[in-house]
């Protein structure tokens, strides 16, 4: 039965911040010397598997003909201590170099479907961003469409409106300015 698990995209140890480490540790072709299926394998191992080691030399490459493997198969560990065991019977060279490229390049973990594509590990304190965070709640009681225009500041709106009156009283409740100036002001 198949995998059902979901989680976050993640990096082994954040691998290729620093240094990249290949994370597949050996990997062992065992495949049979006369079976018509191990063919393609018998094949990737005269031409290919030179290469391979002197392009790759991070990756033990095992090589066990045997009569008792009918069906050749391929064997990745991981660092992890995972093993995938593949199948490669009546595979032909490429296909087997497709194989050995993808568990080269595979992490060792469980392939599990993707919640979403971005996560954090420290979510912000502030809650989640909507379009009327910082706007006056009294937006959510107009009527739409409305007459008037949707003052998104209301407060300087507010100042370039008031009278020079009215100014002067807040500024003595504040404790900006005495009567006396307010008098010489008037006058």
């Amino acid at each position: 039965m198949a995998n059902k698990s979901s989680g976050f995209l993640k990096s082994v140890l954040q691998n290729g911040v620093g240094r990249y480490v290949c994370q597949l540790q050996r990997i062992t072709l065992q495949f049979s010397k006369k079976s018509r299926n191990s063919k393609g394998v018998r094949d990737y191992v005269e031409q290919e598997v030179i290469d391979f080691a002197n392009n790759h030399p991070e990756i033990v490459m095992y090589v066990t003909p045997h009569q008792k493997y009918a069906q050749p198969r391929l064997v990745a560990e991981y660092l992890n201590g995972q093993q995938k065991i593949i199948s490669i019977a009546a595979f032909d060279v490429e296909q087997v170099k497709e194989v050995v490229e993808l568990v080269r390049c595979q992490s060792g973990q469980e392939i599990t479907r993707t919640r979403k594509q971005w996560q954090t590990n420290t979510p912000s304190v502030q809650g989640v961003w909507n379009p009327f965070l910082n706007k006056p709640t009294d937006l959510n009681l107009k009527t739409v469409p409305s007459d008037t225009p949707t003052d998104v500041f209301p407060q300087t709106q507010i100042l370039k409106q008031m009278p020079m009156e009215r100014l002067q009283e807040l500024k003595l409740k504040a404790g900006l300015e005495t009567d006396s100036e307010t008098m010489d002001m008037k006058q």
